[in-house]
């Protein structure tokens, strides 16, 4: 797309310390929920569940390899990536990430997040809601591996569970 006047950058992010000199870099998740939440709706509306669900798949893939890029870095080993993302997730509150399996012949994981910023606390809604964290996910295998990853959620606050798990594997291109 030609003329595009919010293309990811860092500086969209800005300066906390210049910007907040009072507040901080923290805010309530409350707010952040509002904010996703609210997204979500009007992007349901505009274009359906399918596609907002795509769209926050999308822009997730995009944060988890920018995030992967700025905290997380180059890694010599998977462990050593899943420490480093481990670290950064807890660091910011973000959630506490686990690797319940993983099959390096394969590979193909199994990763609970607990307490997770989209949907720890949720109602049972009766379906999972983390798209955004599905694409997140994906972003950042495809920037340790440089190999296409798909994440889905099988397992969520919103399914009655009190951890969000992932399934990840290899995508079918």
């Amino acid at each position: 797309m030609e003329n595009r006047l919010y293309a990811f950058d860092w500086k969209y992010i800005g300066d906390m310390e210049l910007g907040r000199p009072n507040l901080g870099k923290t805010a309530r998740l409350e707010i952040y929920r509002l904010f996703q939440y609210t997204l979500r709706d009007v992007l349901e509306t505009e274009y359906g569940t399918e596609q907002s669900d795509r769209l926050l798949y999308k822009a997730g893939f995009l944060a988890g390899t920018e995030f992967c890029k700025r905290y997380v870095g180059e890694c010599a080993s998977f462990s050593d990536f899943v420490a480093k993302v481990q670290a950064a997730l807890e660091e910011m509150n973000v959630g506490i990430l686990h690797v319940e399996r993983a099959d390096m012949d394969k590979l193909e994981f199994t990763l609970t997040v607990a307490e997770d910023l989209d949907c720890s606390g949720l109602p049972d809604l009766g379906h999972v809601v983390c798209t955004y964290d599905e694409g997140f996910i994906s972003g950042l295998f495809k920037s340790f591996t440089g190999k296409s990853f798909e994440a889905k959620e099988v397992d969520c606050w919103c399914t009655g569970d009190r951890t969000c798990r992932f399934e990840v594997k290899p995508a079918t291109e």
